[in-house]
């Protein structure tokens, strides 16, 4: 229930900041297409939001949001285009099967200027594939199908109802990913990871942040520096590692083998009772579960051999850690 809410909590977070960013009032441009027949969006900016959303086909458009990157400074309609024209390229725009909503700075401001936040909400059929870029904002995807590559340095992404492979990367923000299908390769170096109702094959990899998971079939590696890794509902494989956090694991369903490692911190798996599988457990102390039709080694240390015949793999180690395997 904890993951459940983290995501809803996160969710609305990102929407609120999104319609602060996005008001009407800060609409500049509104370019519809009518799909014709393009492929791709390619989409980047500096300081401000990408947002993409599924419509029909018909109602294809982009709509280009301008403010003061200074929430404070409120600039006139003539002030905003005197900036945007001595200042940026803004290109938006359907070439060769590629809708562009591209939007650069051209030269620097002087000291003591506030520049633009100049963000994109982009309306198209589902069968997209995107490149989407921000240096300082945020990104959210919805029900798109192909594939999604979604990067930001300063910025959180959140993505949905996605089918197809999804890579997300941002150095300092939080990625969210829910309801979602396929290969799916999700980095931040100083941020949060949240996996909810996911199916592929799956990597997760934070420096600095913990990750959160619930619900999750296929293949899935997570692996953080400084932080918690908590995946629940689990009816994948697992390889997953820590240096300084904990990690907890529960299991619906044993689905392939589960290795877990870590340095300064405990490690608690819990699986389905009745399985075959061969067990590798070590650590500063193993707690002594009850362990059916257990055939191999225990010590206080240590849990080596096999239940029920053998079958797949649990491996987990840490170094400073206890290790606690129970049944469910």
């Amino acid at each position: 229930m904890r993951k459940i809410i983290f995501v809803a909590i996160f969710a609305t977070a990102y929407s609120v900041s999104v319609a602060q960013t996005n008001s009407s009032k800060d609409l500049y441009l509104t370019k519809s297409f009518n799909d014709a027949g393009f492929k791709k969006i390619d989409a980047e900016t500096s300081h401000g939001d990408i947002v993409v959303s599924v419509v029909p086909a018909a109602d294809s458009k982009v709509e280009v949001y301008v403010r003061s990157s200074n929430s404070i400074v409120e600039l006139s309609k003539k002030q905003i285009q005197e900036k945007l024209d001595e200042y940026y390229t803004l290109d938006v725009s359907l070439a060769a099967n590629v809708l562009r909503a591209v939007v650069h700075q051209k030269k620097d401001f002087l000291s003591g200027q506030s520049s633009l936040s100049i963000s994109f909400r982009i309306y198209v059929a589902k069968d997209k594939s995107t490149v989407l870029k921000t240096s300082h904002g945020n990104i959210k995807l919805s029900g798109m199908e192909g594939s999604q590559d979604l990067a930001t340095s300063h910025g959180d992404i959140s993505a949905e109802l996605i089918s197809g492979k999804l890579t997300a990367r941002t150095s300092h923000g939080d990625v969210s990913v829910t309801d979602s299908k396929d290969d799916i390769d999700i980095r931040t170096d100083h941020g949060n990871l949240v996996l909810h109702n996911v199916k592929g094959k799956v990597h997760a990899g934070t420096d600095h942040g913990n990750i959160d998971g619930h619900i999750i079939e296929g293949a899935l590696s997570a692996s953080t520096s400084h932080g918690d890794v908590t995946l629940e509902n689990l009816s994948c494989s697992v390889e997953t590692s820590t240096d300084h956090g904990n990690i907890a694991l529960s299991f619906e369903k044993i689905s392939g083998d589960i290795t877990a490692g870590n340095s300064h911190g405990d490690i608690s798996v819990q699986l389905p009772k009745g399985n075959g599988i061969d067990l590798d457990l070590r650590g500063k102390g193993v707690d002594m579960v009850a362990l059916e039709n257990f055939n191999g080694t225990r010590k206080k240390d240590e849990i080596k051999g096999n239940m029920n015949g053998g079958g797949a793999k649990v491996s987990a180690e840490t170094d400073k850690g206890q290790i606690s395997l129970t049944f469910k």
